[in-house]
């Protein structure tokens, strides 16, 4: 039997962190499947073994990039293998498990989609929809409930910046009504400003939260473009009633519809002419009359809209979906490609695919991960894909850039559907210079000397409670 730990956080075998259940505040996950279940397996039993080994405690080791080496090399080898390139001994040495995951000549990572929350706004509906989907999720981090301090903007900034090697990063929130958020559009300003006050400008950028059906919020963009200084604005069509729906279960509303061409107009008008839209992740099953999750909006307001950049945050993807080979009239990653390709928005148009929570999700099954990157790869480009991680749900972002490092598309799955390859260089597109081109930004340098004050500055404005 293997052995088993307890501690505050994590409750149950040991895994590498890749394979410890996760969750965003926007989905409960399927269950495991037999391949993952092996994998889980596979990999605890290794990781025991080589923390052993290496006599180390295998909480500690788990988090280390050998470890990662171990959860991928099961991974691959119970998906038919090819998918991860990670040799054997990056599981028993940590230089060449740097060796594999380094690109020491790459530019920084650039993540456009990080999250914190701020510990004294912790309560009311948001704070409730996102404690329910963490502690259904990741039962195994959350057995005790949430704790929303390790949620927190000094959280926050260590994780991001100080355990992984993101040089940029882009500061979001979850949906909800101005005076429930988890936090505001003012607060995420906050702590921009600080970051800048100790790291100099540019490290962070952000986004402004618009519920376009809510009242006051297409008002008060004029007053958030000066006092917050957004480099985009974030929105959540599957938020909020439709103002015109006669059954409450049609929620939400579309990019192309009233609301969402008044929102657009208030876009143009205003700047930046860059949105970020929520699409996919909606936890519910598509019908004929889809939630705003859905992205068959995208394609016709992109057209509409040319002088406005749409960045799909999630690409569509459903997790209850799973993705295969593209079909006209597919769901998830497939919908969003099909409403693009009616409206001629291809590889140098105005739409781009993020990859937050979305790449989390199917780095454990493979060949999911393979026809999401391909498709999004053949339909828009390696010039149109974003990085992204959601960030801070998850812990630190290394182990999924490390996989994503590793990560290849089979020759197999490239002769049969028409995928091209997952080259070095479109990796660094995906993880730095696209989004360095959308947000009109420059990455910095990677030193993190300047984390630990942040830390404390951020601390002192977003207290522990």
């Amino acid at each position: 039997m293997p052995t088993r730990y307890q501690t505050g956080v994590v409750t149950g075998a040991v895994l590498p962190t890749l394979l410890r259940r996760r969750s965003t505040d926007e989905y409960h996950p399927p269950p495991l499947t037999p391949p993952e279940h092996r994998s889980r397996a596979r990999a605890g039993a290794a990781l025991a073994s080589r923390a052993e080994q290496a006599r180390r405690h295998p909480l500690v080791f788990a988090a280390t990039r050998t470890a990662t080496a171990v959860a991928l090399r099961a991974i691959d080898a119970e998906a038919g293998e090819g998918f991860f390139a990670v040799p054997a001994d990056a599981e028993r040495s940590a230089a060449v498990a740097d060796d594999t995951f380094d690109d020491l000549d790459g530019p920084g990572v650039v993540d456009v989609q990080t999250h914190l929350v701020n510990p004294s706004r912790f309560h009311g509906p948001s704070a409730d929809a996102l404690s329910w989907y963490l502690s259904m999720a990741d039962s195994e981090r959350w057995s005790a409930g949430v704790d929303a301090n390790l949620l927190a903007p000094a959280v926050w900034a260590d994780t991001v910046f100080g355990r992984s090697e993101t040089a940029l990063a882009l500061i979001t929130a979850p949906p909800g009504a101005d005076d429930t958020r988890v936090i505001d559009n003012d607060e995420i300003g906050l702590c921009r400003t600080i970051v800048d006050q100790h790291a100099g400008p540019g490290r962070v950028l952000t986004h402004a939260i618009v519920h376009p059906n809510e009242a006051g919020d297409l008002a008060a963009m004029a007053e958030w473009t000066i006092d917050c200084r957004p480099s985009g604005w974030k929105v959540y069509p599957l938020h909020g009633p439709r103002p015109d729906a006669v059954d409450p279960a049609h929620t939400g509303w579309f990019l192309d519809d009233e609301t969402g061409t008044a929102f657009l107009e208030r876009v143009r008008h205003l700047g930046p002419r860059r949105v970020a839209v929520h699409k996919g992740i909606s936890g519910a099953i598509h019908d004929a009359s889809p939630a705003g999750a859905s992205p068959r909006d995208v394609g016709p307001a992109a057209a509409a809209f040319g002088d406005i950049d749409f960045l799909v945050y999630h690409s569509g993807y459903e997790p209850n979906r799973p993705e295969t080979a593209y079909r006209p009239d597919g769901l998830g990653v497939d919908e969003l490609i099909t409403s693009c390709a009616r409206h001629d928005i291809g590889t140098d148009a105005n739409v781009y695919a993020e990859l937050g929570s979305t790449w989390h999700l199917v780095v454990r099954k493979p060949e999911q991960a393979a026809h999401v990157v391909g498709k999004l790869l053949a339909h828009f480009g390696a010039d149109r894909i974003l990085w992204g991680t959601d960030s801070v749900w998850y812990g630190s972002p290394q182990p999924l850039i490390d996989a994503f490092r590793a990560f290849t598309i089979p020759e197999r799955m490239q002769e049969r559907f028409g995928y091209p390859p997952l080259t070095t260089e479109t990796k660094r597109k995906i993880l730095s210079t696209n989004a360095q081109q959308v947000y009109d930004a420059a990455v910095p340098d990677r030193s993190d000397d300047w984390v630990r004050a942040v830390s404390e500055r951020l601390a002192a404005a977003f207290p522990p409670v």
